[in-house]
């Protein structure tokens, strides 16, 4: 494969966006890419000294990436998860990298002017005097020692060493001062680090208002993800150390998918090591879409991105604080979507119900899934598969290309994910076939020739449903109409491709049901 920057810029140019950047103030942000020097042996104990010249390389980086982000007008900087000591320490390997963060809502510090007010910070003072120096506000991710006190209480969950270790969010404003820190709350196999009670961290700006911090496998979660929305803010940060999962998880696909769902800004900075299928970075809206996403040879390279955004905090646009909804996030009333012949009319509202399953159905694992699925076996027509009661529907009109016999299917899954994680879900997928057989549906797949028009529908039991359409090579579209009618039947539509399809999904969380012992059927 040829050498691919898959650098993608995709803003919707429809009269109703217009209107929106004419009456909405504007901010400028930005989030690195970081492909970090790496500890090559985390699981061995080093000294502070060794430690800090370790992480002053990587700081090195983030010097450079912001004085650029400052030049190009960005008023807000975001650095990955783990992105200055990087991952697989052991409780004990990690303690030459730990810094005690003090907690901004007890104590006014900057630690640039304010050096010698703690010990032991000489991280928090470089990043405090590289957001004043480029007079950014700046989020990046460190490790954090917190002390708790010793007891001989069995239900204390005070750690043997008598500390807590928190894999850490650290917010930092225009003139240096700490004004936040948000510990992580879902853990993903992170042996280092302690398991804090759940935060609900917000920092404010002058340009933007309210930004809400979470760290990578959080997206997936209620708390605090889901908090956030519901208490209003819309603009989150999100540093992450994403391995992607195709063909439902990859790191752009659900980064959009979640800001379209959420109907919240998303400003997303990965990490870019390929031994770990890290890479995928970006900032997203409602209604636009600025990423980076490596592909196969690339350089293994950081990357900066850089865009200019509306100011969506409700509170300081002067609007009231509105709810998590998912409602369409473009309609077709005030957008002048599915306008063309080749975009689909919805069925009428006994048209899906009454179409039976398929009854050439098999189940195939996706994402460690045991998904029920029916082959697209025409060029255009429409299936319907069930996994238990959950049903998704598809109304389909293939264009492949040229040559090309490539094999798709529909896939349903509702129930408890639990390999890596446990979460229930409920799932509608179209997705392209590894090979010719049905085994290979649901496997990992990056490149797709056939385009195609369809309608994506499922009768969800929760709100919180997370629409994406992603294309080959890790493009990203913009659905064209997303519904979610009053009894949870959300409908997705699209034409026009300008590429392949590898995944077209919606995603439901049925976080209510997390923690049941059974998977819902």
């Amino acid at each position: 494969m040829g050498l691919f920057v898959a650098i993608v810029t995709f803003s919707l140019t429809l009269a109703v966006a217009q209107t929106r950047s004419d009456v909405t103030p504007s901010y400028v942000a930005a989030v690195y890419e970081h492909n970090l020097v790496l500890n090559p042996d985390p699981r061995v104990p080093v000294s502070r000294a060794a430690a800090l010249q370790h992480m002053q390389k990587n700081l090195d980086i983030y010097e450079e990436q912001a004085a650029q982000a400052a030049q190009k007008g960005a008023q807000i900087v975001v650095f990955p998860e783990n992105g200055l000591q990087g991952f697989n320490f052991s409780r004990s390997s990690i303690s030459g990298y730990l810094e005690t963060i003090p907690d901004p809502q007890q104590e006014s510090w900057n630690p640039c002017t304010e050096p010698d007010k703690h010990n032991n910070t000489e991280v928090l003072q470089r990043l405090s005097c590289m957001a004043r120096r480029h007079n950014l506000y700046l989020v990046a991710n460190m490790a954090d020692l917190q002390p708790c006190p010793m007891t001989t209480d069995p239900s204390s969950s005070c750690p043997s060493d008598g500390h807590w270790q928190f894999n850490t969010n650290v917010a930092f404003r225009s003139d240096g001062l700490l004004v936040a820190r948000y510990h992580k709350y879902n853990l993903f196999f992170e042996e280092a680090f302690d398991t804090p009670q759940p935060e609900i961290i917000t920092f404010d700006t002058p340009f933007a208002g309210r930004f809400g911090l979470m760290i990578c496998f959080d997206i997936l979660f209620h708390e605090p993800t889901i908090t956030l929305v519901e208490k209003g803010v819309r603009q989150l940060i999100f540093p992450t150390a994403w391995m992607n999962t195709l063909p439902l998880l990859d790191s752009v696909q659900f980064q959009h998918a979640f800001s379209l769902g959420a109907n919240v800004t998303l400003l997303a900075a990965n990490l870019r090591k390929d031994l770990m299928n890290m890479s995928g970075s970006g900032i997203y809206t409602p209604f636009s879409a600025t990423y980076h996403h490596a592909q196969k040879g690339d350089p293994e390279e950081g990357r900066l991105l850089v865009a200019t955004l509306p100011v969506l905090d409700p509170l300081w646009v002067g609007q009231s604080v509105a709810t998590v909804t998912h409602e369409s996030t473009s309609s077709a009333e005030n957008s002048g979507y599915c306008k063309q012949k080749s975009c689909f009319d919805p069925p009428p509202p006994e048209t899906a119900s009454s179409i039976p399953p398929s009854t050439t159905t098999f189940i195939s694992t996706m994402v460690f899934d045991p998904f029920t699925f029916v082959l697209l076996n025409e060029t255009e027509g429409e299936v319907k598969v069930c996994n238990g009661t959950f049903c998704c529907y598809l109304q389909y009109r293939m264009l492949p290309q040229a040559g090309s016999k490539e094999l798709y299917a529909l896939g349903a899954f509702a129930g408890m994910h639990t390999v890596e994680g446990r979460y229930a879900l409920q799932v509608c997928a179209l997705v392209r076939c590894a090979g010719s057989d049905t085994t290979s549906c649901g496997q990992e797949v990056e490149e797709a020739e056939s385009k195609m028009d369809f309608l994506l529908e499922g009768k969800f039991e929760t709100k919180y449903v997370y629409p994406s359409v992603l294309l080959s090579k890790m493009v990203l579209e913009q659905p064209e109409h997303v519904e979610t009618a009053e009894d949870g039947t959300v409908t997705m539509k699209h034409s026009n491709m300008t590429g392949g399809l590898v995944t077209a999904c919606l995603y439901g969380r049925m976080y209510h049901l997390d923690n049941e012992e059974t998977a819902l059927k």
